[in-house]
């Protein structure tokens, strides 16, 4: 009878593999440190200038009553409930369309992906800010049906409107996911169903979005996470201002206005530790409710 033995180690194997992921282990010093030190500094006064002086709950509960925290909450929840959903139904239904067989299908899925690899740039939003300006595109569009020049970038009626506008154009992300998942459906199911009679909107309702569930969850929580910590549209469409009446004042561009402008950096990094409450919960939230809707294939 033979015994079998344990291949012997390689410590020279060993050795390139600490090596390739060295890199990971020197970008985590660099996360790790700043993020505790956020931790500690979100209970201390801190001005970049002077030391930290430790002041417990005060910037927390300084939050509460600031009002210009709320107005920056609310624009970023506005923003967010807005346009998440209506940025994955666009997503989705070109998804759709693309996967019933287009030509060209290559194509059209690098220029609608396009938008999200630019969305969030500087360029992007210059471009947008001009595309609606008072004799931009939009509104000389406008102009051949008689209406008015809008103010888009200036009027706090149309402002945030118009950075709802443009997140809905940068559904690519999604829509690539979304093809993706459309693919792996069968079409004997589609097929069983025409059998017995059900329409198009029946095979959606039925067949579709129970199979995609888990894809659409993935990409709503992918959404909300980025959506919240929306900060270069914000800041760029206003100059750094927050728009007329803050109403383009996200959560992190007041973040930075508060840390990097008037430097308060513990009520900054207070902030910074809000938010990430705000996304946990939500997200806690979401998975709560996605175990009523969202269907797995066991």
């Amino acid at each position: 009878m033979s015994l079998v033995t344990a291949a012997p180690r390689k410590p020279r194997q060993d050795r390139s593999g600490y090596l390739f992921i060295l890199p990971w282990f020197l970008g985590m010093a660099f996360t790790v440190i700043p993020f505790f030190a956020s931790l500690y500094l979100s209970f201390t006064d801190y001005n970049l200038l002077n030391a930290p002086s430790w002041i417990g709950l005060e910037n927390f509960a300084k939050m509460f009553s600031d009002a210009t925290w709320w107005q920056s909450v609310k624009v970023t929840v506005v923003y967010t409930f807005v346009s998440v959903p209506l940025s994955l139904a666009m997503a989705l239904g070109i998804a759709m369309l693309l996967n019933r067989g287009v030509r060209g299908l290559p194509v059209y899925r690098a220029v609608f992906y396009l938008p999200s690899l630019l969305g969030g740039s500087v360029a992007l939003v210059l471009l947008w800010r001009y595309i609606f300006g008072l004799d931009g595109i939009v509104n000389s569009f406008l102009g051949f049906f008689g209406i008015e020049k809008i103010a888009w970038t200036s009027d706090p009626d149309f402002t945030l409107t118009t950075l709802i506008i443009l997140h809905i154009w940068t559904f690519g992300s999604p829509m690539v996911i979304f093809l993706a998942g459309l693919r792996q459906i069968p079409a004997m199911y589609y097929e069983a169903a025409a059998i017995d009679g059900a329409n198009k909107w029946m095979q959606f309702r039925k067949i579709t979005l129970p199979l995609l569930s888990p894809i659409i969850f993935f990409n709503l929580i992918q959404s909300l996470i980025s959506s919240f910590q929306t900060f270069t549209q914000g800041y760029i469409f206003s100059g750094g201002k927050g728009g007329a009446a803050n109403s383009t004042l996200f959560y992190n561009l007041y973040l930075y206005k508060q840390g990097f402008e008037q430097f308060h950096m513990g009520y900054a990094s207070a902030m910074a530790w809000m938010l990430l409450i705000i996304i946990a919960a939500f997200t806690a939230l979401n998975f709560l409710l996605a175990k009523k809707w969202v269907h797995y294939d066991n």
